[in-house]
């Protein structure tokens, strides 16, 4: 990434992963992502906030020297993820005065993580501020956004507010601002349901704090900023509402067709009745795509048949992601197939131990499914309208 001014004396100076395709080995990132730092110039002091990867650290490196940086009296850690703290051991080589300024915990974190030293750490309280001269930062400690250490860094005089993984998106663009576009949102909307959805209780705090200072830019630490913040903002409180559309998600996967015929048989049911179905073959599915779909929908139901007695793990992975992602999902439906018996309905059961939701009475054929196989599953698509009807959708 080029350095950019966003203001006089304020310096994007992060760097773009055009090809990554997997965050922490884990996350699919199928428009790569960026690492954003960023270098504000004070009359008296010089700070960085975040820095980047340690794959990118080269980067970082060559656009201070860029900007003929001399010295850096901070180094703002609002986060300690390595994807944004990763760098600062080679920052505080090259600048022996830098200080890290962060809270406590995060300080014990990035000493655990990355060994810094302790006599290189400030540590601040929550909202406390320090003065780059003519320029004021205000700290906000903002836990659970999604580490228990992250914090918000504000920059009062430009009304610039640095919120770290909050508001980001895994999109690598060379362009400093968002466009207002779907693919935008689609890109901001993945990253919310893959990385912060398990923390919409504390966002929706988050937003009546964000809106109080009225920002004039948001700067998170991962894709494009954001100039008009109450569009995403606007996408946000969307998302962490308890809300939800007429949908229902099939996540499946199917060895002989069998549990397959079963899944198209409930979609069509669905379907007649009104209700917009969405299918997601574990076999292909982008698992990301999947997990956006979970941020809207209040009913899901896994398709997954029986191997030797237990469940297909791909159904049992897309379980635990369900699990482990928190939606506000309130109903599970478990249709499949097997051949000789099994638990595979307690397996995919302890898989969402953590989710407040109804469970309809599973739908399971022996073999090939057959007449009352198929009247049960139109029971199930009856039960899910009426569940459905009781939540006002239409």
């Amino acid at each position: 990434m080029s350095v950019i001014e966003i203001k006089k004396g304020i310096y994007s100076v992060g760097a773009i992963h055009w090809d990554r395709r997997l965050f922490d080995e884990l996350v699919p990132t199928p428009d790569g992502t960026t690492y954003n730092a960023y270098l504000i110039k004070g009359s008296e002091k010089t700070a960085l906030i975040d820095t980047v990867d340690p794959e990118k650290t080269h980067i970082l490196i060559r656009n201070l020297k860029h900007l003929n940086v001399k010295r850096i009296d901070y180094v703002i850690a609002n986060h300690a993820e390595q994807d944004h703290s990763g760098s600062i051991p080679t920052i505080l080589e090259m600048y022996p005065e830098a200080k890290v300024v962060t809270n406590a915990k995060c300080k014990g974190m990035l000493m655990d993580l990355l060994t810094i030293p302790e006599e290189r750490f400030m540590v601040i309280k929550d909202r406390e501020s320090i003065s780059l001269g003519d320029r004021t930062l205000q700290f906000i400690f903002a836990p659970w956004v999604h580490w228990p250490e992250t914090m918000f860094t504000y920059l009062e005089e430009d009304r610039i507010l640095f919120t770290c993984d909050l508001f980001g998106s895994h999109f690598a663009t060379s362009r400093l601002y968002a466009n207002e576009d779907e693919k935008v949102l689609e890109d901001a909307k993945r990253y919310y349901a893959e990385i912060m959805m398990p923390f919409r209780v504390q966002i929706k705090k988050y937003l009546d704090w964000v809106e109080e200072l009225s920002p004039e830019i948001i700067a998170p630490s991962h894709g494009p900023l954001w100039k008009n913040p109450d569009f995403i903002i606007r996408a946000h409180r969307e998302w962490v509402s308890d809300s939800f559309k007429n949908i229902v998600l099939i996540p499946y996967i199917s060895m002989h067709h069998s549990t397959k015929q079963m899944v198209e048989y409930l979609a069509d049911a669905l379907v007649e009745r009104g209700i917009e179905v969405s299918l997601f073959n574990l076999t292909v599915t982008d698992i990301g795509k999947f997990a956006i779909a979970l941020v809207d929908a209040p009913t899901m139901v896994l398709g997954a048949p029986t191997v030797l007695v237990g469940t297909h793990p791909a159904a049992i992975y897309a379980a635990y992601l369900t699990n482990a992602l928190r939606p506000k999902l309130k109903y599970v439906g478990i249709i499949g197939s097997y051949g000789w018996g099994g638990k595979a309905v307690d397996h995919i059961k302890a898989q969402l131990s953590s989710l407040r939701v109804e469970l309809f009475e599973p739908v399971l054929s022996k073999g090939v499914p057959g007449d009352e196989d198929f009247k049960n599953l139109d029971k199930l698509a009856e039960e899910i309208l009426k569940k459905h009807k009781e939540l006002g959708l239409k």
